[in-house]
């Protein structure tokens, strides 16, 4: 059993209940403890002006009673505990990762905006934690555009040839071998190319597409090669497609088990921790459930 839990962030939302599902499939899955954790946000961190007479006894949390609850009837992982912390949720959230295999959290807590389609504290999470993090949609998300998919369980990851995340592709091919799924790598490339000719005017480029799109799926390949012969169970197709990488995501998305990105990794002249546009994107619109995955601690 790995010594390091699947820790569930709950707020007594339903999006954060179908969070706790979702961990609790990944803690069965890796033979991992579940850590059920709610953040209490109580009146003396949210306005220092009103004294409050101490943080709630962690025994009458009615957040975790409802998770103990809901979780009542299932077939648990090898260890179960439900934690209770005070504090503001997006500073304690995010370093809980420091001690979990994975945090997971839905999409909007409790306090969201009905319209809100990531909240604070999930991006947050998604931003700053040392493990991966999975965001849950709410049910019923719709995605446009087309992308090639075959019946059957698939997770999906993307994959920039120029620059590519190892720590992302090692961890959708986990992904993959654990639910006996299919892993579509999802490799963008623009088009049209354009150069600029004359001041004020744009040139189509004298390259060809197919050039272009054979050369970005022999990249994938070669990216792909290593992880094949450490995962020869997983059937791992590559797609070379034109177009913006979160646009094809997001539609890659539709019945996938899981897509993955990976986070900014950090420069030289922007050492802040970032999402990173394409993974934004993604958090933002996805159908189903998109894991984070950090850098290698020498690429952070």
């Amino acid at each position: 059993m790995n010594s390091l839990p699947v820790v569930a962030a709950v707020d007594g939302s339903d999006d954060s209940l179908r969070a706790l599902d979702w961990a609790l499939d990944a803690a069965r899955e890796r033979a991992a403890p579940l850590r059920v954790v709610h953040v209490r946000q109580y009146a003396a961190w949210a306005q220092p002006d009103v004294l409050a007479a101490g943080p709630p006894d962690a025994g009458d949390d009615p957040v975790l009673a409802q998770a103990r609850g809901h979780l009542e009837d299932r077939a648990h992982p090898p260890g179960i505990e439900y934690v209770g912390l005070d504090g503001a949720p997006g500073a304690v959230l995010p370093g809980l990762g420091a001690t979990a295999r994975l945090l997971v959290l839905g999409s909007r807590g409790r306090g969201g905006f009905a319209s809100l389609l990531l909240g604070s504290n999930g991006m947050a999470a998604a931003r700053d934690a040392e493990c991966p993090v999975v965001v849950v949609p709410p049910p019923g998300r719709e995605v446009h555009g087309d992308a090639p998919v075959e019946p059957g369980p698939r997770v999906v990851v993307g994959l920039q040839v120029d620059a590519p995340d190892d720590a992302a592709l090692s961890f959708a091919f986990t992904e993959a071998a654990l639910r006996g799924a299919r892993l579509q790598v999802v490799a963008a490339y623009a088009w049209p190319v354009r150069s600029w000719a004359v001041p004020a005017e744009l040139a189509p480029e004298m390259i060809d597409q197919e050039s272009v799109e054979n050369e970005t799926w022999t990249l994938a390949e070669g990216f792909l090669a290593p992880h094949r012969k450490h995962h020869p169970e997983v059937r791992a197709d590559a797609f070379a497609l034109p177009g913006d990488a979160a646009g094809l995501l997001v539609a890659a998305s539709r019945d996938a088990e899981l897509v993955v990105v990976g986070r900014h990794r950090r420069r030289l002249l922007a050492p802040a921790r970032m999402l990173g546009s394409v993974t934004h994107a993604v958090l933002l619109h996805a159908a189903s459930p998109v894991a984070v995955v950090p850098p290698e601690p020498g690429e952070a």
